[in-house]
């Protein structure tokens, strides 16, 4: 792989790791190198471990292609939302190392993977689009309403509120914190957990659990991106 995203084959998982030097940003760069990994993960039929680099797992879409507000920036929201979508459709189980902030784009793929680990630290976890003055997209709104707490639902659309590792455990962004420097170990530990389920059973009964989650993808999709409505969706 390239200096973007590293891929690593353990005895019983893969794991991939985004480092760009900075705040892993979801660029055209990035979501290739991503897209590439996780090509390389189907073949291999294990359990993925993803995560970002120490401090930032991603704080969202890469802000020099949003600020065009052209069609580049739709071809790189439609890819983060094909990413989001890869993910949860992922046929072996998806754990997410979440080792830092995760913002917009980033919270997006928490809400997408099978399960996710956060590292404890004074990190920020949330869908922050409005704070910024964007509309969330609304394939971006069906996963939180599907991965979220209900109660907290409204507050972290709507109001952009954003969370604490053990606030985001809450209220479903996570589902554990450990310490930092015992995030990389819990996470493979799990993964290769995972390792034992049957791949066919776990692949099919995903798709069934999400099925309902997943056609309301496909329709937010259609809203988002058909005729080119994201613009307007965006509020940009």
């Amino acid at each position: 792989m390239s200096a973007l995203v590293s891929l690593t084959e353990e005895k019983d998982y893969l794991r991939i790791v985004m480092d760009d030097g900075k705040r892993n940003a979801v660029s055209f760069e990035m979501a290739e190198e991503l897209n590439a990994a996780f090509d390389d993960g189907e073949k291999k039929d294990k359990p993925v471990v993803l995560a970002g680099r120490p401090g930032t797992f991603s704080a969202g879409f890469d802000l020099a292609t949003m600020a065009r507000q052209d069609e580049s920036m739709v071809r790189l929201v439609r890819e983060g939302a094909d990413l989001a979508e890869r993910i949860l459709r992922f046929p072996q189980p998806v754990v997410l190392a979440v080792s830092g902030h995760a913002l917009a784009m980033g919270a997006i793929l928490c809400l997408s993977a099978d399960y996710r680990i956060g590292a404890i630290g004074d990190f920020k976890i949330g869908l922050n689009e409005v704070a910024i003055g964007m509309t969330l997209p609304w394939f971006g709104v069906e996963l939180a309403r599907s991965r979220l707490a209900q109660e907290s639902f409204h507050n972290a659309v709507a109001l952009a509120k954003v969370y604490s590792p053990a606030q985001a455990a809450a209220v479903g962004f996570l589902d554990e914190c450990v310490p930092e420097d015992g995030l990389t170990e819990r996470a493979g530990e799990f993964a290769a957990q995972l390792a034992a389920l049957g791949s066919k059973a776990h692949q099919q009964t995903k798709l069934r659990v999400r099925e309902q989650l997943l056609t309301r993808y496909e329709q937010a999709l259609e809203r988002d991106f058909d005729g080119g409505q994201i613009m307007a969706t965006m509020g940009v």
